[in-house]
């Protein structure tokens, strides 16, 4: 173990010690091997030592590094499947409980809490930024949102402190708040254009009657039940059905806004491209001011681009390039690497991340 310069710095090396940015944030993690990739980074931020190990025998090293892609591969081989199995078979469930919804038939509660269940379980795979359904149909549009949102207000819950009683509860409020829908005709819902005046007024009703067939169900509490009814309302007492201001929005019903608006813009729909989610997050950061809670806003924004180095993404001048660093100021701006040279987007506000290239496809 030793200080080196970075200009001394071998590829292979081990960092020993977390190396740091000039304003505190981790760059590397101890234990981080130095790659062409790292090197640039720590040149960048003009790192000017970093405390090393030794680098590791070759033949040592490159059995090490086989083990550990196989290793990787298989895991995310299971992420995958296990993640995808369940989301899928709570994507098929939702849309068998709307149409017995549609006959007049009880709502099947435990079912939809076993199979929900099964999804949380796996809620530690479920990556915002990454994760699109692919090739939706407009008619499984709903669906798909809502099982998404049932995964981000659990998260939710948990990122803002609420009781452990309260997780699954976030969950069924995502899952079930525009169960109303059911009722809705679905000449209006399926529709691929833009509603008429008339039928968006039709259309805002599903709050209402969303929680009025979840009104008398004793196994969801009652903020359940009020996110179905008030997730539409906003900060300023601008939204419907009521109208009221934030002191009077359920937790739920704000968690369920904020993912809601998050799951709806990132999909494709028949009428328009999905919208890529960094500039959702700053539609979501905008909206905070007035619209949506501030403070479940800034926490979803900081939670979800953790842990997104590596990702791959394509700039709004058309460069491919590779996010190497998160600056926890500038959340959605990340730093990305575009061949060889790294643009700060919290600089060059001109550029966004236009798509995320790796993500997880359901």
């Amino acid at each position: 173990m030793g200080t080196v310069s970075v200009s001394q710095v071998k590829l292979g090396d081990k960092i020993a010690q977390d190396v740091l940015t000039p304003l505190g944030s981790v760059l590397f993690h101890k234990g981080k091997v130095i790659t062409p990739r790292e090197y640039e980074i720590l040149q960048a931020f003009l790192v000017p030592q970093v405390i090393i190990d030794g680098p590791p025998e070759k033949k040592e090293a490159e059995e090490t590094s086989t083990d550990k892609s196989q290793e990787q591969a298989k895991e995310a081989a299971y992420v995958k499947s296990s993640l995808m199995e369940q989301y899928d078979r709570t994507v098929v469930l939702l849309k068998s409980v709307f149409n017995q919804m549609m006959s007049g038939q009880t709502l099947p509660i435990l079912d939809i809490r076993n199979q929900l269940d099964s999804l949380l379980q796996h809620s530690h795979d479920y990556k915002m930024l990454t994760f699109f359904p692919k090739n939706v149909p407009n008619e499984d549009y709903l669906y798909h949102k809502s099982v998404m949102s049932a995964l981000s207000c659990y998260m939710m819950a948990q990122w803002n402190g609420l009781p452990k009683k309260d997780w699954m509860q976030s969950a069924l409020a995502g899952l079930l708040h525009d169960i109303g829908n059911a009722k809705i005709d679905r000449g209006i819902l399926n529709k691929p254009t833009k509603l008429t005046p008339e039928e968006a007024e039709d259309m805002k009703r599903h709050t209402v009657l969303g929680y009025q067939l979840l009104k008398n169900v004793a196994a969801v509490n009652e903020g359940v039940k009020l996110a179905a009814l008030q997730h539409h309302e906003r900060f300023d007492g601008s939204g419907y059905p009521l109208g009221i201001g934030s002191e009077k929005i359920h937790p739920y019903a704000k968690f369920v806004a904020i993912s809601d608006i998050f799951n709806a813009m990132t999909m494709k729909r028949s009428y328009r491209n999905a919208t890529s989610p960094y500039l959702v997050l700053e539609q979501l950061h905008q909206d905070s001011f007035g619209k949506l809670d501030p403070a479940y806003v800034r926490i979803f924004i900081e939670k979800a681009t953790q842990f997104h180095n590596g990702t791959v993404v394509r700039l709004s001048d058309n460069r491919l390039g590779e996010i190497v660093f998160s600056d926890r100021n500038h959340p959605t701006r990340p730093w990305v690497s575009v061949n060889g040279t790294i643009v700060n987007l919290a600089n060059e506000r001109q550029l966004y991340i236009e798509e995320v290239i790796t993500r997880t496809n359901a």
